[in-house]
């Protein structure tokens, strides 16, 4: 009978919930301006397994992968995205300035960047959650490591499920305005990592960073919006 240590159960599900929200998090910000999040979760997912096979198959060789090349893969990728992202967002925008009434539609979706953005960002995350569980692993607590990191995967499986249809219901503007800047968040913080920063706080750094970005684009659009309205003609009416 497999013995199960209740504390090493408790530290897997819990760094299982905490590091791979992040990755559901970046999931629903990559499929803002798509009518389906398939694509992002579907990289996500095959992120996450390919490091879970990786660790099954070589132990601790896992740790051997130079983690700071799949920070900078994946902020390259997420970079790349927020920039698009940005001018869906700009369109949003100007379309829901310029329309009397109705909302926009979604824009063409781009699966290939999602599905790649998605597999970054599960590959980064797991990989975080598999150095704990090897140690747990080491210390003689293998079953209790993967169980709670099984039922920390399926709750947070479930609650995506739950929120996914309310998320989905965000005004489209304001929606993409927070993907965009989540996105782009989650790439300055993880250049920021694969180049030694070390952040004040480490992850709850996200927060201030997400509020920074978040008014950096809101000024972003707001002075592109700007930039649209015709100019007054000298002598013109007034």
């Amino acid at each position: 009978m497999i013995g199960v240590e209740f504390g090493a159960l408790i530290v897997a599900f819990v760094v299982t919930v905490l590091e791979l929200t992040e990755v559901v998090a970046l999931v629903f910000a990559l499929s803002a301006d798509a009518a389906t999040v398939r694509h992002g979760a579907l990289g996500a997912t095959a992120g996450v397994a390919a490091v879970a096979l990786v660790a099954l198959g070589t132990g601790a060789a896992i740790l051997a992968v130079p983690h700071a090349l799949l920070l900078w893969a994946s902020a390259v990728v997420l970079a790349a995205f927020g920039v698009f992202l940005f001018r869906s967002t700009l369109k949003t925008y100007r379309r829901a300035r310029a329309a009397v009434g109705g909302s926009p539609s979604p824009a063409p979706s781009r699966g290939a960047l999602q599905f790649a953005g998605g597999f970054t960002v599960g590959a980064v995350e797991s990989t975080e959650v598999v150095v704990v569980l090897l140690a747990l692993t080491a210390a003689g607590e293998g079953a209790s490591a993967i169980l709670g990191s099984v039922a920390g995967g399926i709750c947070l499986v479930a609650a995506a499920a739950l929120v996914h249809d309310r998320i989905r219901r965000i005004k489209t503007a304001w929606l993409k305005l927070g993907a965009t800047a989540m996105v782009l968040t989650f790439a300055v913080f993880w250049v920021g990592e694969a180049a030694g920063i070390r952040w004040p706080g480490a992850d709850l750094v996200l927060i201030p960073l997400f509020v920074a970005t978040l008014l950096a684009v809101r000024g972003a659009l707001e002075l592109r919006l700007r930039a649209d309205r015709p100019t007054p003609h000298p002598g013109g009416p007034t």
